[in-house]
């Protein structure tokens, strides 16, 4: 990963701290690691989590976030992703023989391709499907009530 782009990302970790209440990064991360500028990884374990055990989806991507966010843990290395999938209860070696097959790889290229179908350019990304249409929904962090007016607004139109 370039410095700048470190530099950026770690600014806005800052100013994530700053704006949202009680949110806090362990700033370790870029001291520890290797950082790499790739969530795909990250997108495949989920994948794969999901396909050991479909109630395994959220956990992973809440330990993926912890690990990454708060223990300094880096996500785009696959040791790291198959220590979290055995901390959820996962079969550390299933897991590890799917996170990199060529089926996870093509579900993860499938699921980047809906996102751009949907219009998604941004992540976490919003969008309200109605029949055909679609309408991005600007995210907001701090309350859900920007996001609920907008989308009365759409369903009022």
């Amino acid at each position: 990963m370039p410095d700048e782009m470190r530099i950026r990302i770690q600014a806005t970790w800052r100013e994530i701290e700053r704006r949202i209440p009680n949110t806090r990064f362990n700033f370790d991360f870029w001291s520890r690691n290797t950082p790499r500028r790739s969530t795909y990884p990250a997108c495949r374990a989920v994948i794969a989590a999901r396909i050991l055990n479909p109630d395994a989806e959220v956990m992973m991507i809440l330990a993926i976030q912890q690990a990454y966010y708060l223990e300094a843990r880096n996500p785009s290395d696959d040791s790291t992703l198959g220590e979290i999938a055995r901390e959820i209860g996962l079969d550390q070696q299933r897991f590890s023989e799917l996170l990199n097959h060529h089926s996870t790889q093509q579900a993860l290229e499938s699921e980047i391709a809906e996102t751009l179908r949907l219009g998604v350019r941004s992540f976490p990304g919003l969008v309200l499907q109605l029949g055909q249409g679609m309408w991005p929904v600007a995210v907001d962090y701090l309350s859900p009530e920007p996001m609920l007016e907008q989308i009365h607004n759409i369903l009022d139109a």
